[in-house]
């Protein structure tokens, strides 16, 4: 066990064999304590059905399950139905998100921003609820700069958040960095750091173009160079991504939140890796 709480986030399998393997793979994580477990929520809620039946499945296991929560496109009536439905089900930690527009869509819906839906949650359900937010140590790829980046976080902070969770990042220094600057504004809730194990480069390149994480480039060469050595890049990627996590821990970071990709060996490797 490592000397910080931890968390994993999964997807909503979209095949039942996929149900199947993560309901094993979530057993082997369990064997290291999570604090709780995410579920995340496709663009405009394109997977509601699939997120909550993993929630309900992960609270059924006897384990703390967070449901995404994104607001785009959504109604107040909407959204209050659904926190009564996740109530119904004992959820009591949210990772509120302004969410993705699936591809075709207006804009429309009652909330503009994410900082709009915890402030709905938090006046529609007083403390029923932990809300966790999203945070960008890298800054947000849509964001005009990072001074407005950050005035936002600060923002959804205080409409009502208890604790923030990052995008993942290779840089243990754009973290302490963001959560130094996220102080001075009058943040004080816990910002967790989000980690990406490092098991495909293909894959990793592909995310992280798309999500504006910044890959440093001796780790982005050194993958490159490793071609379809699979074996390789997983040695690799656990010695880059344990050492990022021993100076995050070491720094002070209050927990670490692994995004787990419906897999369990990678980050399992990890924390095998990381003094208790």
């Amino acid at each position: 066990m490592t000397a910080v709480p931890l968390s994993f986030e999964f997807f909503p399998p979209k095949t039942p064999a996929g149900v199947e393997k993560l309901r094993g793979y979530r057993q082997e994580l369990y064997t290291l304590k999570p604090e709780f477990c995410s579920v995340t929520y496709g663009a405009g809620g394109s997977t509601q059905k699939g997120t909550f039946d993993a929630v309900k499945e992960i609270i059924g296991e006897g384990v703390e399950a967070a449901s995404h929560f994104s607001c785009i496109g959504a109604t107040r009536d909407t959204v209050r139905e659904q926190l009564a439905e996740l109530k119904a089900m004992g959820v009591k930690r949210l990772v509120a998100l302004r969410g993705d527009l699936p591809s075709g869509y207006g804009m429309g819906g009652h909330f503009q921003y994410a900082s709009d839906l915890v402030a709905f949650i938090r006046e529609e359900t007083g403390r029923d609820f932990h809300i966790e937010v999203a945070a960008y140590p890298e800054v947000h790829p849509q964001a005009k700069s990072p001074e407005s980046d950050l005035k936002a976080f600060a923002t959804k902070m205080k409409a009502g958040a208890d604790s923030a969770i990052t995008q993942y990042f290779f840089n243990a220094d754009a973290y302490f960095r963001f959560v130094d600057e996220a102080r001075k504004l009058g943040v004080e809730a816990p910002i967790v750091p989000g980690i990406m194990p490092i098991t495909s480069s293909t894959q990793l390149l592909r995310f992280s173009d798309a999500c504006g994480a910044e890959i440093p480039r001796y780790v982005r060469l050194r993958l490159q160079s490793f071609g379809d050595d699979t074996a390789s890049i997983k040695v690799f990627g656990l010695d880059v991504v344990s050492r990022l996590c021993e100076q995050l821990v070491k720094g002070g970071a209050p927990a670490l939140h692994f995004y787990t990709m419906n897999q369990s060996e990678a980050t399992m490797g990890l924390l095998r890796r990381l003094p208790s």
